[in-house]
Parts: structure tokens; sequence; C-alpha cells
């Protein structure tokens, strides 16, 4: 019963997270599932990337529905990510499990720093498909290799090399999100790694409901508290990785 509450309870804080930003809320996924829930990191970072795609598919028929996907420039940002998707999510299943914690906490901390930046924002112009690429591709390689599903990167790419405005940045990265995480999923599914769907579809329930609600409370937070909020907690969840890790 308390592994049900945590899966419940972890899953709507991710669901929140990812439907009101657009991405973040599955860097909370891996450290839930392996200090709240017991996985190892390995089984953690495979069973995130089941929860990332399917709440992120949850949350793009609501942003597919007002309009803020740009469908065109989603799949050429998510293309280039395919293959380093899958290419990273078959290595990251033969490195030590303390090699994937630190690099998974050292990427949520730069990811927690980027939130707390001011939000650039910028017009919408031609998408330069040699920028957009190297980017995605970027985002593609750490999707597979980490189990997240990048959108605390793709936000700000898609604003700041694409030039998309923020809201529109926000839908479309859920399209990439899906994308690369069913790449790297694909990559994984030989591995052997066991998942537990007890746990994984109780926290995948919870995040997609979650998600919903996220976008709603993302209409109604003024001056990004939702996203600050977020960035410190992740922030603090890092660090407690990284200790714990290199101890």
């Amino acid at each position: 019963m308390t592994t049900l509450v945590l899966a419940l309870v972890a899953g709507a804080v991710i669901g929140l997270a990812l439907g009101g930003l657009g991405g973040g809320g599955s860097v909370l996924a891996v450290p839930a599932l392996v200090y709240l829930l017991g996985f190892t990191p390995a089984e953690a970072t495979t069973a995130s990337l089941v929860i990332v795609t399917l709440t992120s598919v949850t949350a793009l028929t609501g942003h597919a529905r007002d309009g803020n996907v740009v469908w065109r420039t989603g799949l050429l940002f998510a293309a280039a990510g395919v293959l380093p998707a899958m290419l990273a999510g078959a290595a990251a299943g033969h490195l030590p499990q303390a090699v994937l914690t630190i690099a998974f906490s050292v990427i949520a901390a730069l990811a927690a720093v980027r939130m707390l930046r001011p939000a650039r924002t910028g017009p919408t112009g031609p998408v330069s498909a040699g920028r957009a690429g190297a980017a995605g591709a970027g985002l593609g390689a750490v999707t597979g290799f980490l189990g997240v599903g990048g959108g605390f990167l793709a936000v700000p790419a898609l604003v700041g090399v694409v030039k998309l405005p923020m809201r529109r940045a926000v839908g479309t990265s859920l399209l990439v999100i899906t994308i690369n995480s069913l790449a790297a999923l694909g990559a994984r599914a030989g591995t052997g790694t066991h998942l537990d769907w007890a746990v994984i579809a109780p926290f995948t329930a919870a995040a997609v409901l979650g998600a919903w609600d996220g976008k709603r409370l993302s209409h109604k937070l003024k001056g990004g508290t939702l996203q600050r909020v977020f960035a410190y907690v992740l922030l603090a969840v890092a660090v407690f990785m990284l200790v714990d890790a290199l101890l």
C-alpha cells in the first residue's frame, strides 16, 4: 500500500510539471523510482521512458488542440535525435550504475539552473535545418542515455535556436519528447531490464492525470512560479543524488 501511494504521489507531481512546463517533470521520475520505489538506476531510466512517453502524449494532445504545436519544426527537431537516442539508450545498459547516477545528477542540476534563468522569447522565424538538427541530436542523446524526455533542454533550444514563441515551444517540445522517448525505448527493448508494472502503471496513470491539471495550472500562476518551485526541488534532488553516488 505504501508503494502504491508513493507511486501515485510521485506520478502526480511529475505530471503537473510536464503538463505545465512542457518538460522538466521527467527529470524527477528517475530519482523518485530509485529512492522512493527501490528501482536500480538501469531499471529506473527504462521505466522513466515508459512514463514520460505516455504522459507526453497526453499533454501533447491538449497543446495541439490549442494550436501550440509546430509540427514541421518538431518533427525535424525530433528526427535528428532518433538515432542518437537509440545509440545512447543501448550504451547506457552497459555502464556502471554509479556512472549513470552521477551523470544524471549533473544533468538535473544543469536543468534546474537553466529553469531559474529568465526565459528568453523571440519572434517566429525560418527554421535553420542545420542548427535545429544539431540541437535535436544532442537532445536525443540525453534522452536515450539518461531516460529523460529532455524537455528542459528542448524548450530553450526551440526558443533560442528555432525562434519559436515560448507557448509554442512548450507544446512542440512535447512532440520531440514523445518521439525521442519511443526511440530510446526501442533501443532498450532487448536488454532484459526488469520492469515492475505494478508500480509503473499507477505511477503513469497519476502522471497522465497530473499533466492535464498542470496545463490548466500553467494559465493561472504568474511569473513562472511553478517553474521556480520545481527548479529548486530539482536542484536539491540533484545535489542529494550526487552526494549519495560519491560517498
